[in-house]
């Protein structure tokens, strides 16, 4: 009897042990399920390298005529300053006209325009992100309504230093268009019932280009991507 009840004992200790480990190894599986599927939910961030820094493939130069020489070298494409206008013009595949992300880093080096002017498609437009233009210090986009950077909704007064590079970041979406210049959110322009549109000068650049005006620049690790989808109607963060 003591044999039987000490085996009784010792299958229900067992069978206790096993009851308290599924009841904590339970949860904990599913947790890791909980947060392997937020994962794949959340359509994570997956940036497209535009310019390799060693060429120009699938870039060219813009003629707009008496543009300034284009030259690639040690990661950075530096546009050369011409009589006005100097810049390069994407001639990959195709890429979306909407709810995307462009982000480079650009520098003034010498000069007292823009330094960084983007040209970029919003759905069947075109407009510009313009960064130290009107004498080298007006942030903003070119056209809203008709009117130019330096007198719409969107225009904001910085100064930049010369070779000292800052990351730039032009969001697009359905109905909005934010920009940021580093962390500093410095367009916040929302599309509704507003009309976007492009300098005449810049007609050349569509529908994706870089450029400087009267000035030399320095350019690189121009990357792409698409929006996911709590970014295509979420407003976002100053910072994000």
């Amino acid at each position: 009897m003591l044999q039987i009840g000490s085996a009784r004992r010792v299958a229900a200790a067992t069978a206790l042990a096993a009851l308290c480990g599924l009841g904590w190894t339970a949860p904990s599986l599913a947790a890791e399920e909980t947060k392997t599927d937020a994962a794949t939910k959340s359509d994570p961030v997956k940036w497209r390298p535009l310019l390799d820094g060693k060429t120009l493939n699938n870039w060219s130069s813009i003629d707009f005529g008496g543009q300034g020489e284009v030259e690639v070298k040690d990661g950075e494409v530096t546009l050369k300053q011409g009589s006005e206008l100097t810049g390069i013009q994407w001639k990959g595949e195709p890429l979306p006209k909407l709810n995307y992300e462009i982000s480079l880093e650009a520098k003034r080096i010498d000069g007292s325009d823009f330094f960084c002017g983007i040209v970029f498609p919003v759905k069947d437009e075109f407009c510009s992100f313009v960064v130290g233009g009107w004498g080298g210090g007006v942030v903003g986009l070119s056209s809203v309504d008709g009117v130019y950077a330096a007198e719409n909704d969107t225009a904001s007064f910085h100064t930049f230093k010369d070779d000292q590079w800052y990351r730039i970041r032009l969001r697009v979406g359905a109905n909005f268009i934010h920009a940021w210049i580093d962390d500093k959110q410095v367009v916040d322009l929302d599309l509704t019932n507003r009309k976007v549109s492009l300098h005449p000068a810049m007609f050349l650049a569509k529908p994706l280009a870089i450029s400087c005006f009267s000035t030399v620049a320095g350019v690189r690790d121009v990357k792409f991507r698409e929006l996911t989808e709590a970014e295509r109607v979420a407003k976002p963060k100053s910072n994000q």
